[in-house]
């Protein structure tokens, strides 16, 4: 793969960012933005443990998609604060994922504000996300392809990136926001995986205080370096053509998916990541 590093910003207006990044669709890394935050200081996850103690937590982990998985359904729960311990004590695949703040630890809105990018932030869906030492998500993008604002904190993340015109390189799945689940971006292997040797993406490691900017439907893999934990901040898709499939998914894709998963049952996984290397390697031998 041709990664790029993500350009870093130590400080950036509203007007050079909308210049800049967000009209040309572009990721940037910036630092130094939100150290007038209370999260900043506070937000560790000895804190997260304390605030929401017994708060029940949503974890996933790597695992094939199976067909009976709901979308987005958790494949396992547990209580904050034993959730941070099993991060402190030990590397573990478990993750939360998209984790309504607002909703579980209305408090937390305390420590953090909307930042003005010049943008319109949904201020209803701050979502949060914790992972373990090496664990890491699937490649996949937003159903909804929207503008990302990702803050992290604590410990170190890796972060790999491809914009929507280099799917017919990365193995995507039809039917679904996700590549080849068993490819291993981080280290991939390209007798296998030939076509991702064309991909062309960008690749930084954030740490603790950077927002990473992520352009509208931009596939993301992320691979916890140490323990820590993120929030995403988002703005609903401005291009027409990714505000029509934001529709498309949310109302239609995924319906279809599940449909096909109760009729077909694991025939149609199993068919979907068959049809996933026969289209790549086709368009591959094509380009």
């Amino acid at each position: 793969m041709n990664l790029r590093p993500i350009e870093v910003r130590d400080a950036i207006s509203k007007e050079d960012f909308l210049k800049e990044y967000f009209k040309p669709q572009k990721p940037v890394v910036i630092r130094g933005f939100i150290e007038d935050w209370p999260a900043y200081k506070k937000w560790d996850l000895d804190y997260m443990a304390d605030v929401a103690c017994d708060v029940q937590v949503p974890l996933y982990d790597d695992r094939p998609v199976n067909y009976k998985d709901g979308f987005n359904e958790p494949h396992a729960t547990m209580k904050m604060a034993d959730y941070i311990d099993l991060l402190k004590s030990e590397p573990t695949k478990y993750r939360i994922f998209l984790w309504n703040i607002l909703k579980e630890v209305p408090a937390l809105q305390k420590d953090f504000s909307y930042p003005d990018f010049g943008l319109r932030l949904l201020k209803g869906l701050p979502m949060m996300f914790f992972g373990g030492q090496d664990s890491h998500t699937f490649m996949h993008y937003d159903i909804d392809l929207a503008n990302i604002f990702h803050f992290h904190f604590q410990g170190k993340k890796e972060v790999i990136l491809f914009d929507q015109k280099q799917n017919d390189y990365l193995y995507k799945v039809p039917y679904s926001l996700i590549t080849r689940e068993d490819i291993n971006f981080a280290d991939p292997d390209y007798t296998k995986w030939p076509a991702l040797e064309k991909a062309q993406g960008y690749k930084t490691n954030l740490e603790h205080g950077d927002v990473l900017y992520m352009p509208e439907g931009y596939w993301h893999y992320m691979r916890y370096l140490t323990p820590g934990f993120s929030m995403s901040l988002r703005a609903i898709a401005r291009n027409p053509k990714n505000l029509s499939r934001a529709i498309y998914n949310i109302f239609v894709m995924r319906h279809f998916d599940n449909l096909m998963r109760r009729l077909k049952g694991q025939a149609w996984i199993d068919g979907k990541n068959e049809k996933a290397i026969k289209r790549t390697h086709r368009k591959l031998k094509a380009s």
